[in-house]
């Protein structure tokens, strides 16, 4: 089976879609491609259906050549039994996670996603929406080492081999 990731921020547009994709983009670069799965969604739901922002998705194509694809959901109780691990893109966030779940019964798969990042040292990944080009650049830069460090740590777990490849 593979290892389901759900990433979450506010509205799921900006922060959360960016890192789904660049995660995906990560896995599809090594042997690990189908085996871990990727999804995204929003504490709230004023952006349900919405395509990823559009300068998140300028940011993205600037810094990685990739473009953003999805649409916005909101956050569900199911989440909890359909992912492995919840990562929040901020306290706010990871608190609004937990609150969904009061029996506590799946604490143990909510993190933040600043936990496996490298080289930057903030704990959350700042919300660009209200801002100007560079916060968009910022995230991107801080999800690239947020998801880079998240996917050691995946396959770290080893709770999965990937296939093996039968030569041609």
């Amino acid at each position: 089976m593979p290892y389901k990731l759900l990433f979450v921020c506010l509205g799921n547009i900006c922060r959360s879609p960016a890192a789904e994709n660049i995660m995906n983009h990560l896995i599809q670069q090594t042997e690990w491609k189908g085996r871990i799965l990727c999804d995204s969604a929003g504490t709230s739901g004023y952006h349900i259906g919405s395509p990823p922002d559009r300068r998140m998705s300028i940011a993205a194509a600037q810094k990685l050549g990739i473009r953003l694809h999805g649409r916005a959901r909101q956050f569900q109780a199911s989440d909890f039994q359909d992912f492995d691990l919840i990562l929040a893109m901020d306290r706010e966030n990871y608190r609004d996670i937990l609150f969904a779940d009061p029996s506590g019964q799946y604490h143990h798969k909510v993190r933040l996603m600043c936990e496996f990042c490298s080289c930057h040292t903030l704990e959350e990944v700042p919300d660009p929406y209200y801002g100007g080009a560079e916060g968009f650049h910022q995230v991107i830069d801080l999800l690239v080492d947020a998801c880079e460090g998240l996917l050691k740590y995946v396959i770290s777990l080893q709770t999965f081999l990937p296939e093996q490849s039968h030569g041609v």
